[in-house]
């Protein structure tokens, strides 16, 4: 009989201003914690415009699907996107979404974090929840602690605020990895329950 398959990943976490300004780092943390993910990184600073346009592609086709999406928002609620946004082409209507976003990840202190663990970066994303709030179920962060929605978002025009990133796949977590932290930033260590755990 052979061992099974496991993986160990690191993936990025960044809680974003809102998460930070209502004192949800330490929840955010325990969240992962409890779940046997360790912490291996960690630092809060603030992030700049150039620094954001590095993790939030402006890339016209990146643009096109963050338009595309918010069309869909539109439509699925009965909005008329040309008289809420003056537009209805997708690539400039993502420019603005992306405009939004670095705006607000620029607008005060992140935590930013490297977590551990066994399929870290699925994991991660569960305790997450869905990226819009509306959607997340109760029991996950954004589920536990935000209520907002891309319908808000745009008639607010600003981004929405859904208190934490993490990253979506390995690729991803490997890119931010070199984006916001050097190697020696990174840590190594066993937690105590690991031999228990695993």
């Amino acid at each position: 009989m052979t061992k099974p398959q496991y993986r160990e990943e690191k993936t990025v976490v960044i809680v974003k201003p809102d998460g930070v300004k209502r004192g949800l780092v330490g929840e955010i943390i325990g969240r992962f914690e409890q779940r046997g993910l360790k912490i291996v990184a960690l630092q809060m600073f603030q992030a700049s415009k150039a620094d954001l346009a590095k993790h939030y592609s402006d890339a016209p086709d990146n643009l096109k699907a963050m338009g595309n999406k918010t069309l869909s928002t539109y439509a699925k609620h009965g909005m008329d996107t040309k008289k809420e946004l003056g537009t209805d082409d997708a690539e400039k209507i993502g420019k603005m979404v992306w405009d939004w976003i670095v705006d607000f990840m620029s607008s005060g202190p992140v935590v930013k974090m490297v977590v551990q663990g066994l399929h870290a970066v699925e994991m991660v994303r569960k305790i997450c929840g869905k990226t819009m709030p509306a959607d997340a179920e109760m029991g996950t962060l954004r589920g536990d602690y935000s209520v907002d929605s891309a319908v808000l978002a745009n008639a607010q025009k600003r981004a929405v605020r859904n208190i934490i990133h993490a990253s979506g796949n390995t690729a991803e977590a490997e890119l931010e990895l070199g984006l916001w932290f050097k190697p020696g930033e990174i840590h190594s260590y066993a937690r105590a329950e690991e031999d228990i755990m695993f």
